[in-house]
């Protein structure tokens, strides 16, 4: 399985540029781009640490067969899901939608074939079959947990904007951090 790639970002943030004023009690518009920045930091590494979608967003995973078809991002809409392979010739193919299904299990959303289907068989290539999903929330979705672990964060950098500080405890993220994420945490994760 390759790297997944992200085909399309998201189109806004978990939470809002006034969310994060009012979190960090900032009451003042100069430090706006600075804290938008730190939305897209804290963002991205929660979404690294738990391997999610957290906003809408599209994605791409190649696989070398149809063994095995496990999606990286979690949660996967079961629109827009689309699988693609390279046939014996290497030519490319679409797979009609009727013969897959998305479902989830405790390590996170796959593709599978429907019964009594089978998977074609495919061209010797590292990226013989091509998943497209969508993966992630609409804002109003995301579940307040999360949030809340992105203002922590947010806060939290804008506190210790510097590599080395006087109190060394201030630069680890604060405990309530993990706490939020421990429920969104995979199995081996």
């Amino acid at each position: 399985m390759l790297a997944p790639v992200r085909t399309e970002a998201p189109q806004e943030t978990p939470v809002s540029l006034d969310e994060v004023k009012l979190h960090c009690r900032v009451d003042f518009d100069d430090d706006d781009v600075l804290l938008e920045a730190f939305i897209g930091a804290a963002t991205a590494h929660l979404e690294k640490v738990l391997d999610i979608a957290v906003i809408t967003q599209s994605w791409r995973q190649d696989f070398g067969s149809f063994s095995c078809l496990r999606l990286p991002k979690d949660p996967v809409q079961e629109d827009g899901l689309i699988v693609e392979y390279r046939d014996t010739e290497n030519r490319p193919q679409t797979l009609p939608g009727s013969s897959y299904r998305l479902l989830v299990d405790s390590l996170g959303p796959y593709v599978a074939v429907e019964p009594g289907q089978n998977w074609p068989a495919v061209y010797n290539r590292l990226d013989a079959v091509s998943v497209s999903f969508i993966a992630g929330t609409a804002v109003d979705e995301v579940p307040p947990a999360l949030k809340a672990a992105i203002l922590l964060h947010v806060g939290h950098l804008y506190q210790n904007r510097e590599a080395v500080t006087v109190d060394a405890a201030s630069n680890f993220l604060p405990l309530g951090y993990e706490t939020l994420l421990w429920l969104f945490k995979k199995p081996g994760v």
